[in-house]
């Protein structure tokens, strides 16, 4: 056991393909275990035209260390000593990953891990397992990113969830939009064109779990989300003005509700997307990726209820090094 770190404050930060987020929380006896102090969120596109380059360009590498000097000054501020700063699948995939990593460091002071896929998993699930129905038997849990898109299918394990498999997919809403025309003029023919694309990906790893399962059919419980895709849709769904996580985080859907509203945005432009409060313009151009993979992720796992994440990494990594130092739940 670590000793608590001075002020109890704790920091996790997940740079992805196209967020950068931050969070500061603190243990309390509450029951997800901590209460966030302050926290950052801000669109940055690392991985803009990642896929057909190869490389960060100049531009999202200046627009990312600008978001992250943000986060280093938050950090300073309250005077968050224990922290994880994670970095993701596009410094995973760029050529040039290691020198933005070093670039960030001397820039900011902030010392970023690019971690591999199965640890980003393992985080996203940590984090996102305090939603798992518990009278469920089993969840898939999935996270669509920028850059790639983890799912696991966890099974109970008496009063916890094991992770049974996982898969990470190098499919996200940035990628599959920019490889599908750029995410501005979608057409019923290329939403199709996405989803065969992702099918075989979502089925091969559903004859896995199939398998895992003796045969049976993989019917989960219910899904779980935790993403901006899955969080837009709700927003969308629930015809709110403004977003309100609190009103998103948690809440269940009917997967008919998803196709529905799939459907009404898919048949429309890309300025009436964008003027929706749960979109915006930042989310526009990306969204009908993110329902791309989604409705294949509903095809593969049939389950007839999702449940809704406005969480996932950041705190995962919040939770673990909470209970590494057994303050996990106000705990002294």
């Amino acid at each position: 056991m670590r000793e608590p770190p001075p002020g109890g404050l704790y920091g996790a930060l997940d740079l992805g393909t196209n967020n950068c987020r931050l969070l500061i929380a603190t243990p309390t006896p509450t029951q997800n275990g901590f209460a966030v102090v302050d926290a950052f969120s801000r669109i940055v596109r690392l991985g803009e035209r990642l896929a057909q380059t190869g490389r960060l360009s100049e531009d999202a590498m200046g627009r990312t260390v600008d978001a992250l000097r943000v986060c280093a000054n938050k950090l300073r501020w309250r005077k968050v000593e224990r922290v994880r700063l994670v970095a993701t699948e596009a410094c995973r995939m760029a050529e040039n990953g290691s020198e933005f990593i070093d670039r960030v460091k001397n820039e900011t002071g902030l010392k970023l891990e690019i971690i591999d896929r199965e640890t980003e998993a393992g985080l996203a699930a940590v984090g996102a397992e305090p939603l798992v129905d518990r009278e469920a038997e089993t969840a898939l849990v999935f996270d669509i990113g920028g850059g790639s898109t983890e799912v696991l299918w966890m099974r109970r394990a008496g009063e916890r969830f094991e992770t049974v498999a996982w898969t990470s997919l190098a499919a996200g809403v940035v990628t599959i939009s920019e490889r599908f025309g750029g995410g501005v003029d979608v057409t019923p023919a290329s939403f199709e064109a996405m989803r065969g694309f992702l099918r075989p990906m979502l089925q091969a790893f559903a004859q896995r779990v199939s398998a895992a399962n003796g045969g049976a059919p993989p019917v989960p419980s219910h899904l779980l989300g935790t993403s901006g895709t899955v969080t837009t849709i709700a927003g969308v769904q629930l015809g709110l003005q403004r977003y309100d996580r609190a009103r998103v985080d948690g809440c269940w859907l009917d997967t008919d509700d998803i196709g529905a509203v799939t459907h009404r945005l898919l048949h429309l432009s890309y300025e009436q997307r964008a003027a929706n409060p749960c979109i915006g313009r930042e989310r526009a151009d990306l969204v009908l990726a993110g329902c791309a993979i989604l409705e294949e992720i509903r095809l593969a796992f049939p389950a007839q209820r999702i449940r809704v994440a406005d969480r996932g990494l950041r705190e995962g990594i919040l939770t673990l090094l909470m209970k590494e130092d057994g303050t996990y739940g106000g705990a002294a």
